[in-house]
């Protein structure tokens, strides 16, 4: 029985359990152009359908009184988009050393240049009873400062230039981004009275969202006939996730205690 509330309790832990290895044993299925056709549900409806959420289960009060916050949205960006960045890339040189693959290396220090994931990080806020307000703010704004931000890091840590698409990467976050927020800020005018009655699972709309997105991602990795890495790559990769895991949950935590 204890397992059973235990598992309930965390039952988004062992979905993304059951994500993975749904997405381990037939990838066909999420992978992109396959029957659940990610490249649209994913990358448009899923995320669009979290803000939509958050726009419904915010007072507009609390998003308005977010923006003012200054010195809570100086420190979120300059800890996603230097202090972070700066960590892996010493971290990495210590990994130099090791045989580990190249390329891994250097995707590693890719992806620690990017700004966070918008969809994933204002649901971990939420979860942890963070400022979800704030956390939607940042998302959405780190996202458009790493248009330009994310290319120069590239430059200066790995010595790569690349282009990038602005004004699509800009529309697609903002209609999946902002236009969802503010449709559901109207539309909680007109039921405001009906949600606080009867109090709809948000949180667990939200995160079964998130449980797809997880889904597909494993799907395109796992149908990647490319990807070959060997036990102690993966061994590390584990490492990686679980310092990274660490690190986010730190940060959740300076984001409820500062806001």
């Amino acid at each position: 029985m204890r397992l059973l509330e235990r598992m309930r309790k965390d039952w988004f832990m062992v979905g993304i359990v059951l994500a993975i290895a749904g997405a381990k044993l037939e990838p066909s299925i999420g992978v992109n152009g396959g029957p659940l056709k990610p490249e649209i549900t994913v990358s448009y409806i899923a995320v669009a359908t979290i803000f939509f959420n958050s726009g419904l289960s915010l007072k507009t009060e609390e998003l308005t009184s977010a923006l003012v916050h200054l010195k809570l949205h100086l420190f979120i960006q300059i800890f996603t988009l230097a202090f972070f960045p700066a960590t892996i890339w010493l971290f990495l040189q210590l990994l130099s050393i090791t045989p580990i693959n190249e390329w891994l290396l250097k995707g590693l220090q890719t992806v620690g240049c990017m700004p966070p994931p918008v969809s994933s990080a204002v649901i971990l806020t939420k979860a942890v009873g963070g400022n979800e307000a704030a956390a939607i703010f940042n998302s959405a704004f780190g996202s458009f400062l790493g248009i330009v931000i994310t290319p120069l890091l590239l430059l200066l840590f790995l010595g790569s230039s690349s282009s990038v698409p602005f004004t699509s990467i800009f529309s697609q976050l903002f209609m999946t981004v902002v236009v969802p927020l503010i449709i559901g800020q109207i539309v909680r005018r007109y039921i405001k009275d009906w949600l606080e009655r009867k109090k709809p699972p948000f949180g667990a709309i939200s995160s079964s969202v998130l449980l797809m997105i997880i889904y597909t991602t494993f799907c395109d990795t796992f149908s990647n006939p490319n990807i070959d890495l060997d036990k102690f790559s993966l061994v590390l990769i584990l490492f990686i996730s679980k310092l990274a895991n660490g690190i986010a949950w730190l940060s959740l935590s300076l984001l409820n205690s500062n806001a």
